[in-house]
């Protein structure tokens, strides 16, 4: 595989830039850390001589290589064949799956989230599901690629998909039909009183311009002036730093969008406002940004910076807290390190490392009637295992829940269904719109 097709890749793999690795970039061995190659050396020899079985050098070094990347933190890696490909189809749109974005924890395949519309979200898959079974057969263990090549099929075939759900007490079956997974990463729809609803369901190449089309044909649509907008943030977990910078500038006019921090010169970069697209599209109109627990990095970027600059409320629920940026660099022509090289920082130099975006306004996804019970077992970047840890320290109680009962916040999720509200957070933040649109506020003068 050619490094370009490896760099078209890159939009899905959260908040990454792209650098070349040169000789001369590459740091030196410390001259101290001779003797600890001795010892990988000497285990390397004792496990070829004495293991029960042969065992092939390129598994050896593979595994050491996982093994070093694993002692950093969870999102470094070592990117070779399937991994690549799979990332490349990821971008590309143009593969037959369920649509559903996995990753491995402790030996099992966790999802974070269904791609929006996609057979896996029809099928009611869920963000923090866990997959234990393909077609009966118990794949806890199993690499993610081998998990993930099983879900890929033709269009129209079936498979069944054992999930055990936290909250619930016993593991379920759910039957999936494939089918061709076109990843749309921006999709609109004009909502009643000429409010905008864009979603944006990852930051891939050209989400700015996509989302400045989209904007664009809403205001060719509506019955007269646009009243807000709601731009969606919730389940995006991440992509293209520089497409997070292209949506910001969207909607800001100055000052300060994302800066990132790393241990090497050249990774200390500020991104600033009208560098990208000039002026607010949506001047004067209010903004409502919406994030839960699968909105990471790039969207975490983006909520933070229209949050700082109190150009958007922010609803919803606290964010993933992915606050660090991965540098591809490729080693040959079929293989590459996803290195993490930096953190980034909101315009107010707030870190969402562990603790993301806090929102504006908290409101629970009333309409998930296992919302209590998955709430305990939600899954955020401080549950990682070696995640990299804020520099400030934040407490626990920092980004622990606040329990107290909310009066807006009471109704059931089948008192809701029954008026015909299945997404509450969205309806939550139209009204909220509605109620504060230009014609609301002068009819409420009168």
């Amino acid at each position: 595989m050619k490094f370009a097709a490896l760099a078209r890749s890159a939009a899905l793999v959260t908040a990454v830039a792209l650098i070349p690795a040169t000789t001369a970039s590459l740091a030196q061995v410390d001259g101290r850390a001779g003797p600890e190659f001795a010892k990988v050396l000497a285990v390397y020899q004792r496990i070829k001589a004495s293991y029960v079985e042969p065992v092939e050098d390129d598994v050896l070094i593979r595994g050491m290589i996982d093994g070093m990347l694993t002692a950093l933190d969870p999102h470094s890696g070592y990117l070779d064949g399937g991994d690549l490909q799979r990332l490349e189809t990821m971008i590309d749109g143009n593969y037959s799956g369920l649509g559903l974005s996995v990753v491995e924890e402790d030996g099992a395949v966790k999802v974070i989230s269904p791609f929006r519309g996609s057979p896996a979200d029809k099928a009611g898959l869920k963000a923090g599901d866990f997959i234990t079974h393909l077609d009966g057969k118990f794949i806890v263990g199993q690499t993610l690629d081998e998990a993930v090549a099983q879900m890929r099929g033709p269009e129209g075939s079936s498979i069944q998909l054992t999930i055990f759900r936290p909250g619930r007490d016993e593991p379920f079956d759910v039957s999936v039909t494939r089918g061709v997974i076109e990843l749309e990463p921006v999709t609109w729809e004009l909502q009643d009183g000429n409010v905008g609803h864009i979603m944006v369901n990852e930051f891939s190449r050209d989400v700015g311009s996509d989302v400045f089309g989209a904007w664009e044909d809403m205001k060719k649509k509506a019955t007269g002036r646009l009243n807000g907008l709601v731009l969606d943030l919730r389940s995006n977990p991440g992509g293209s730093l520089d497409e997070a910078v292209a949506l910001s500038d969207l909607f800001l006019t100055d000052g300060r969008i994302v800066a990132q921090r790393g241990r090497a010169r050249g990774e200390n970069i500020s991104y600033d406002a009208e560098t990208v697209f000039r002026g607010d599209i949506a001047e004067g109109l209010p903004i409502v940004v919406l994030i839960d627990a699968g909105s990471a990095s790039a969207s975490e970027i983006v909520a933070g910076a229209l949050q700082d600059h109190r150009r958007a409320v922010v609803m919803g629920e606290r964010s993933f807290g992915k606050g660090s940026v991965q540098s591809l660099l490729p080693l040959g022509n079929d293989a590459a390190l996803k290195l993490t090289t930096a953190r980034y920082y909101t315009p107010s130099g707030h870190s969402v490392q562990e603790g993301g975006i806090k929102p504006d306004i908290a409101v629970p996804q009333l309409s998930d009637p296992d919302l209590a019970k998955r709430a305990r077992f939600q899954m955020r970047e401080s549950d990682l295992r070696g995640h990299l840890i804020n520099e400030i320290g934040l407490a626990d109680d920092a980004v622990e829940k606040d329990t107290r009962e909310d009066p807006r916040f009471q109704q059931t999720a089948e008192e809701l269904k029954e008026k015909g509200i299945e997404d509450f957070q969205l309806h939550y933040a139209l009204e909220t719109l509605r109620r504060t649109s230009p014609k609301s506020i002068a009819a409420r003068a009168k």
